[in-house]
């Protein structure tokens, strides 16, 4: 997997510029190492199935960036040993999820 192009980050995120491509490696981190599968249901939300070991830093990370971007919506739904990870963004974000879906094509999908 490539790493992320830092370029997808909206111009809306306050996140220092400096610490962008830190957080990109975390998302990309977390792709990589723990998407079971993936589902888009709607153009404006992705569903990232997730070992449910993985919840306390899927967690942190989501936290962290609503923090700075927050048009970002996260939910979080326990499903036995696996968690479902949803994003959702407003319809004018939608290429955020595109780069997200793009990242997960090497990754099984449903």
């Amino acid at each position: 997997m490539e790493p992320i192009q830092v370029a997808w980050v909206p111009d809306a995120c306050t996140l220092p510029t400096a610490e962008q491509p830190i957080r990109v490696a975390e998302f990309d981190d977390l792709f990589k190492g723990a998407v079971l599968r993936h589902t888009r249901p709607e153009p404006t939300a992705i569903a990232l199935v997730l070992p449910a070991s993985v919840e306390a830093q899927a967690r942190d990370l989501a936290a962290r960036e609503t923090s700075c971007c927050t048009f970002f919506q996260f939910g979080f739904e326990s499903a036995g040993d696996e968690l479902v990870m949803s994003i959702q963004v407003p319809a004018e974000r939608t290429g955020i999820l595109d780069a997200i879906q793009a990242r997960l094509t090497d990754q099984p999908s449903t």
